[in-house]
């Protein structure tokens, strides 16, 4: 496995085209300054010892030098030895409501904020299990496949906005039944979906995927965010969303329809509000479901790889000073010689 010890570096690498932009701006202005001066044949007779390409060469392989040193400070590594470990755990699929209704703000600081604040607290408390992650509204989409790499479902949480999916509505079905088919194949491991949504604007059909996901040996775990009284959508420019008769538009909590989904699927429903309640309730759930071993594949043992950029890095200085800015002697002695003997057979 390749990686970088310390990626961001990497983001240096964006001086490399900033670099070529200016020396393309440089021989511009330089290839103006000369027609001014003179005919541009006439100008290539009067300097025989220009080169033309010998210039744009040496920039080059200075850039990639540049461009290989950046490389070298990201510090790349390759994995050396992988070993495969039996884990016991459980497997999650968390499914992630990200409609407009959920930028409400009746639980603080919103309740898709304080869904993922919730994902990621329940990610740290997991040690052997792995988790996937699917987002939606009126669609779904698998946004991170099951895994045990918490750090990059770290990552792919703090990515998710509503923007995600432009169709709107909650169809809870559908990420249900996306969920039920992306666990392993493993037996006799714990499996359990959580669905984290305010359950308002569905879509129907959401009993029968929960069953249909018992029916596989799965609980199905409803977190119902939000105000049951209801709360305005903000707009995102300091207002909040209105309908076509300019009215604010109201979302509350659908909590029965959450209840009967978590019922249906052998799980149990958790109301999130502004406490830390939801987030011990679910652990203690989860703790509860069978654990299985899990196969994980580990690098445990890391070599580094800059030798190799370095040994590129000094190649490409050495070439870029053997090569001169000005044409070679020999070879214009070369072809005057040929030139001249062209012309004595004529």
């Amino acid at each position: 496995m390749f990686r970088f010890e310390n990626p961001l570096y990497l983001w240096l690498l964006l001086v490399v085209p900033l670099l070529a932009l200016i020396r393309f701006w440089g021989w511009r202005q330089r290839r103006r300054k000369l027609r001014k001066f003179g005919d541009p044949a006439l100008l290539k007779e009067l300097m025989p010892d220009v080169s033309k390409y010998r210039p744009t060469v040496k920039f080059w392989l200075l850039q990639a030098a540049l461009a290989l040193l950046i490389v070298m400070l990201a510090r790349p590594q390759m994995g050396t030895k992988i070993s495969r470990e039996k884990r016991n755990g459980i497997e999650t699929i968390i499914c992630l409501d990200i409609s407009n209704s959920m930028l409400a703000q009746d639980v603080v600081p919103s309740r898709l904020q304080k869904s993922k604040m919730l994902v990621e607290n329940l990610v740290d408390h997991f040690t052997n299990d792995k988790i996937g992650l699917i987002v939606f509204a009126g669609d779904a989409f698998v946004q991170l496949p099951i895994t045990s790499d918490y750090v990059s479902a770290k990552m792919f949480l703090q990515s998710i906005e509503p923007s995600l999916i432009d169709m709107q509505g909650t169809d809870i079905a559908r990420a249900l039944s996306m969920a039920s088919n992306c666990f392993t194949q493993l037996e006799k491991i714990g499996r359990a979906i959580i669905v984290i949504t305010d359950g308002e604007d569905h879509e129907g059909g959401a009993l029968e995927a929960a069953q249909a996901a018992k029916k596989k040996g799965m609980n199905v775990f409803i977190l119902g965010v939000g105000d049951t009284k209801g709360s305005p959508i903000p707009d995102g420019q300091g207002g909040y969303m209105r309908d076509a008769a300019g009215n604010i538009v109201m979302t509350a909590l659908n909590e029965d329809m959450c209840q009967q989904i978590a019922q249906a699927g052998s799980g149990k429903y958790i109301h999130v509000d502004n406490t830390s309640d939801a987030q011990e309730a679910l652990n203690d759930e989860l703790i509860r479901l069978q654990k299985g071993e899990t196969d994980s594949v580990v690098y445990s043992e890391y070599d580094e790889q800059f030798q190799a950029f370095g040994i590129l890095v000094l190649l490409l200085l050495i070439i870029e000073t053997i090569i001169l800015e000005s044409k070679n002697p020999l070879t214009q002695k070369w072809s005057l010689f040929k030139r001249n003997k062209k012309t004595k057979q004529s």
